[in-house]
């Protein structure tokens, strides 16, 4: 059998490895030269005059940005059905309440359409997903949250390098957090990343980050408020630095495999492909749904025959008010049927910047192969 093809890998450069083991020699290991490095290049990459702030996850971005904008206990916080539980938990964790919309069946973005509807008096902010790297539409939603006076959120752990309207993600708007997890489309082997316009906001986020304290000028601390832990380390800024240097490349193979994907499955009605979207989107996951109830079999052991012909496929994702958590607060997922649809039938064949032309047709051949 050939070599095992995951569904994604990140790729590393030995200037790169280099870089970190620099970081290494030097005894500068926790932030340093190389965070200030990477938050300054990631904020020229955004543009639109933002400040970058880096942290240790996405997960701890959105909360902290949810903490920092005073989100907290009797608030309530739009979020969308399917997407990676930490979109809702963060929410929860603040001490506020996620309210739950349905995501568009293709796009699997929140549905826009609906977000007004689910905005009561206790709304503080909406927290949309720019899933798998297709852009929501921002313009229609900021202005939603213009009229009632709310603060928007953008979960953009899929969207580094992604454009909307020839506008880069993070680079308009109110507040965006990136994630740079070893399968996002940069990495920082684990990390992530908040930008916004805000700086009263900045410097609220840089006390969550880092224990509450505030310095004076003589360098004393205070604490003024019970912080977080969550400052990246300069080695994962150098891993950062070395892959920010490659993201429009990587998110050009990433177009072109997705491109070899829809060519390769035209026609095949066994899968439901997701929207194409346009020249901006920056292709994180190729996700496809199948109806296994339909064909008498089951996700699992779908997955476990592709492996057997050398094929991972991963499930990104299940909806979230049908996890048990969210089960016992009282959401159910056939409130949200094209989430629990998506949550169902969801699988992702491999794709990533390393991959070859022909790893694409291999899948597919595996893909006609199991569902004829």
């Amino acid at each position: 059998m050939k070599d095992f093809l995951p569904f994604t890998r990140p790729t590393l450069d030995e200037e790169t490895i280099a870089a970190v083991a620099a970081v290494l020699r030097s005894g500068q290991l926790a932030s340093g030269p190389r965070v200030l490095e990477l938050e300054s290049a990631l904020a020229d990459f955004v543009g639109g005059g933002r400040t970058v702030r880096a942290l240790t996850s996405a997960t701890e971005g959105l909360e902290i940005a949810l903490l920092s904008l005073g989100v907290g206990p009797g608030d309530e916080v739009i979020v969308p059905a399917m997407s990676f539980a930490a979109s809702a938990n963060v929410v929860v964790r603040a001490g506020a309440r996620p309210v739950f919309v349905d995501v568009e069946l293709d796009s699997r973005n929140i549905d826009v359409a609906q977000v007004e509807r689910a905005i009561t008096p206790r709304t503080k902010a909406v927290m949309p997903v720019h899933f798998s790297g297709l852009a929501v539409d921002l313009d229609a939603l900021l202005a939603i949250a213009a009229r009632h006076r709310l603060r928007v959120v953008e979960d953009a752990a899929h969207a580094i390098g992604t454009r909307d309207r020839g506008r880069t993600i993070g680079g308009f708007g109110d507040v965006a957090v990136f994630s740079f997890h070893p399968n996002k489309n940069m990495t920082t082997i684990e990390g992530g990343a908040i930008a916004t316009a805000d700086a009263a906001l900045v410097e609220r986020i840089e006390r969550h980050r880092f224990h509450g304290i505030r310095r004076n000028a003589d360098g004393e601390i205070d604490v003024e408020l019970a912080g977080a832990k969550s400052n990246l380390s300069d080695v994962a800024a150098a891993v950062g630095l070395g892959q920010l240097r490659h993201l429009e490349a990587f998110n050009a193979r990433r177009r072109a495999l997705a491109a070899r994907y829809f060519e390769r499955l035209a026609g095949f009605d066994r899968l439901r492909l997701p929207a194409r979207g346009g020249d901006g989107h920056s292709w994180h996951m190729f996700t496809a749904l199948i109806d296994f109830a339909a064909r008498r079999t089951t996700r699992a052991e779908f997955q476990r025959a592709m492996a057997a012909r050398g094929i991972g496929i991963g499930v990104h994702y299940p909806c979230i008010p049908g996890l048990s958590f969210y089960r016992h607060l009282g959401f159910r997922a056939e409130d949200y049927p094209n989430a629990a649809r998506i949550g169902r039938e969801t699988v992702t064949p491999p794709r990533f910047p390393a991959m070859r032309d022909e790893d694409v047709d291999r899948v597919v051949a595996a893909l006609h192969a199991e569902l004829d």
